[in-house]
């Protein structure tokens, strides 16, 4: 308690040091009326207002109503590398991007150009070193300039403006800068907890469901242990008797076998349960999705069919034996594939979402021979020009037999919540095609729909780096024909 009482004393006379201290700037200043109404008008309309175009609107317009000056707003770009212009007095918001005009630069200090006074956009210091230290004199910790500058506002004409208004001008664009940087602080802060929020869905939705494999695992392992123990008691039966027969013996044995040959099965199961459980978290819990607020990419050099498609098509494989879904592979995929620049976990995550999809809605249909058929396909081909003139893609495709998409849900599958007419019955949460939509968007790609004449193709295109191939890739699997 004594503790606390001296902290806040501490913090108390640091506030009545910091007060008396602006005080006496603003003595110092000395303002004009009309500056100081200024001042006054920018702090109630940016409290009035709270979208932050509209910020950028007032910072702008009180200059040109109170001064009758024109202005420019200039920030960093998301990447904070180059400035670009956001708002101007004559036209408001700015959405293209835009040259910067000659003799416009990034600074930690003011400076004039041909016709403009230009001043930096300072972001909200970071918390001083302990509030004792400062009372005392203790030198402050040094604060990098090229993280101060939020960018640039630009002020004009020059021949209007006096020393008096330059000065002014100077801490105008510090209270931009200071309300600004806690705007970005506080919209930075939503996007993280969309981000979070998103981010357990995509847990649950992709590793805590998918994990309850392991129940049925971890189930199917007691079961071998009981017959274990069932063996253990025939043997200790055999054992009381003074002779056995082979034949006695041959079935032990092959009880043994059989029960080695199952443990194994399912030890390999499990592992490779865990494996892709470990991959899909550490996808989804790298510190730099927390740190940006989104996913980030860590795309690799990857061979899709081979390091993706089938370790995912393993992981379904006897769900869909169990609904009686064949498999039909392309021809050659594997023969022909090229490496591609994609995010191994993510992407497995994404054929995760589909083969998990096609195990709740593949459907019996009677194709052309009239028989019956229930089946999963998948492929992919090359686009030309499918990002643009040489700008090629390649489509991955996911093929399953069933009825066709209404043109309802159609427009709203790849939607945060969207579940088919079919799906009602079915247990699921709305989120794979969403989160499916966002990985690929990620990529730089494009998701999308077709109906075939015998079910639904589901597939994305991402773009396809330009490369010599040494050999053409295969043609693509028909799925009106698969």
């Amino acid at each position: 308690m004594v503790e606390d009482f001296s902290n806040n004393r501490i913090d108390l006379l640091h506030i009545q040091a910091r007060v008396r201290e602006k005080l006496q700037d603003h003595v110092r200043y000395d303002f004009s009326p009309l500056q100081n109404n200024l001042l006054k008008s920018f702090f109630d309309l940016v409290q009035e207002y709270d979208r932050l175009d509209d910020f950028y609107r007032i910072s702008v317009v009180v200059l040109l109503e109170s001064m009758q000056i024109e202005s420019s707003l200039y920030l960093l770009d998301d990447e904070e590398k180059h400035l670009k212009q956001v708002c101007n007095s004559k036209e408001g918001i700015i959405r293209e991007q835009r040259p910067i005009p000659t003799g416009i630069y990034l600074s930690d200090q003011a400076y004039k150009t041909e016709n403009s006074f230009v001043v930096p956009i300072y972001r909200k210091p970071p918390q001083d070193t302990p509030v004792e230290n400062n009372l005392i004199g203790v030198n402050r910790q040094p604060w990098r300039m090229d993280i101060r500058v939020l960018g640039m506002l630009e002020v004009f004409p020059l021949e209007k403006l006096t020393e008096m208004d330059l000065f002014f001008l100077k801490k105008y664009a510090n209270r931009i800068g200071f309300r600004l940087h806690n705007r970005l602080l506080a919209q930075q802060n939503i996007k993280h907890l969309k981000f979070i929020s998103s981010l357990v869905m995509d847990i649950e939705h992709n590793v805590i469901i998918p994990n309850m494999y392991f129940k049925h695992l971890f189930n199917q392992l007691r079961k071998k242990i009981g017959e274990l123990q069932e063996l253990e008691m025939e043997m200790a039966e055999v054992k009381k008797t003074s002779e056995v027969s082979s034949e006695a013996c041959n079935s032990m044995i092959d009880k043994m076998s059989n029960l080695r040959r199952d443990l194994l099965g399912y030890q390999n199961e499990m592992l490779k349960h865990h494996a892709n459980v470990s991959l899909f978290l550490e996808s989804l819990f790298r510190r730099e999705h927390f740190e940006r607020g989104h996913l980030v990419l860590r795309p690799k050099l990857c061979r899709v069919e081979k390091e993706i498609i089938l370790p995912q098509l393993e992981q379904y494989k006897s769900r869909l034996k169990t609904n009686k879904i064949t498999i039909d592979r392309p021809k050659g995929m594997d023969e022909e594939e090229i490496p591609i620049m994609v995010d191994k976990g993510l992407l497995s995550q994404v054929y995760a979402n589909l083969f998990s999809n096609s195990v709740k809605y593949t459907e019996d249909i009677i194709d052309g021979m009239g028989n019956s058929r229930k089946a999963l396909a998948y492929g992919r081909e090359i686009i030309d020009d499918y990002f643009g003139p040489n700008q090629r893609g390649v489509k991955f495709n996911v093929f399953t037999t069933g009825n066709h998409l209404s043109a309802d849900e159609e427009s709203a599958l790849y939607s945060e919540g969207f579940r088919g007419i079919n799906s009602y019955k079915k247990p699921g949460t709305g989120h794979g095609l969403s989160f499916i939509k966002h990985v690929i968007e990620l990529h730089g790609g494009r998701v999308g729909y077709e109906a075939t004449s015998q079910g639904n193709n589901f597939y994305f295109v991402i773009p396809l780096p330009t490369i010599k191939f040494l050999r053409p890739w295969p043609q693509q699997l028909d799925f009106d024909e698969a």
